[in-house]
């Protein structure tokens, strides 16, 4: 249960003859990009460093690949983008989540001040708020890991 390569939801590009869904359209750069895009799971076999690479190394380079892929040319993404980009990417944890309060805080601040962007940090700061409230995550932590 890495997470990572061909188990990650963002392995299906679109292309021009197989157009991106309509939620992949309400950003003009995500849109703009997505016939050039190589799946996730080749970006990462085209990491030497990560050919041994573990578990917990490949999953971190998904997700920083999947930030990368969704970001503009100054290596940002605005509050917009990233909420859809959880919505669309990260919908396992969130699911469920939406009447807690912590979860309402976190997203409504994705809502206001739109001119500022994310950068990868505060990305990752937002990604690991969202995972430590939910209860995918208590639910992984139940999994044995022996038999």
């Amino acid at each position: 249960m890495c997470g990572c390569g061909a188990s990650v939801p963002s392995t299906q590009q679109y292309s021009v003859n197989q157009p991106a869904p309509a939620s992949m359209k309400k950003s003009p750069l995500a849109a703009a990009g997505m016939a050039k895009r190589i799946a996730i799971a080749k970006q990462l076999a085209s990491i030497k460093a990560l050919g041994k690479g573990s578990d917990l190394e490949k999953a971190f380079a998904t997700v920083a690949l999947v930030y990368n892929n969704s970001a503009d040319p100054e290596g940002k993404l605005s509050r917009a983008d990233t909420k859809n980009l959880l919505q669309t990417q990260f919908g396992s944890f969130i699911q469920g989540q939406e009447n807690k309060p912590k979860y309402q805080e976190i997203i409504s601040s994705l809502d206001e001040e739109s001119e500022n962007k994310l950068d990868f940090e505060d990305f990752m700061i937002v990604l690991i708020s969202l995972s430590l409230m939910s209860d995918l995550l208590q639910e992984i932590r139940k999994v044995k890991t022996t038999k």
